[in-house]
């Protein structure tokens, strides 16, 4: 394996544990989506997203608070966990992959392009966010931002493998 995690690893890894992925996304605008469905075989743990770009989708389809969307905005790491844990329950999987940020041309909510958050929700309350600053293009801070989201899920799993197998086995 590779020392980060590649989306291959990531459904590798889920496979094996009998686990599913569900995935929200900003602005990588479906991104993450298309990174993990281009490997053979993602339909066996690769459950769907939702790409809630504006602001109110992230509360009406992922259940975001709406106060805290009112009070610091859309990028946020707050704002990216509630994403995860949404995109999760919304559509039944195991584990929830979320992006936040702003990939430019001009700043959002205050923040400067490039201010970007990825989180993690999986079973057993695992959570697990990160808050980039990233350089670069659109395009560019977009790359990142799905290689960031796929290498913080991977660390995750790794980080969660022996719990999940309690979890699975009651112990056994």
């Amino acid at each position: 394996m590779s020392d980060g995690g590649t989306a291959a690893e990531v459904l590798a890894l889920l496979e094996r544990r009998g686990q599913t992925l569900a995935v929200a996304e900003s602005l990588t605008g479906g991104l993450v989506a298309a990174e993990l469905t281009s490997v053979d075989g993602a339909s066996r743990s690769f459950r769907g997203s939702v790409t809630a770009y504006a602001t109110e989708l992230k509360r009406e389809l992922l259940g975001v608070d709406g106060a805290l969307l009112a009070e610091r905005g859309a990028v946020d790491a707050e704002v990216a966990r509630q994403m995860a844990r949404g995109v999760r329950r919304a559509l039944g999987a195991d584990w929830g992959v979320a992006t936040t940020g702003v990939a430019g041309p001009t700043p959002q909510d205050g923040q400067p392009v490039g201010t970007v958050h990825v989180a993690v929700a999986g079973p057993s309350d695992a959570m697990a966010a990160a808050a980039l600053r990233l350089e670069g293009d659109r395009a560019g801070i977009r790359g990142q931002t799905v290689q960031a989201a796929v290498k913080l899920l991977f660390s995750e799993l790794i980080a969660t493998a022996g719990a999940k197998d309690t979890e699975q086995h009651g112990g056994i």
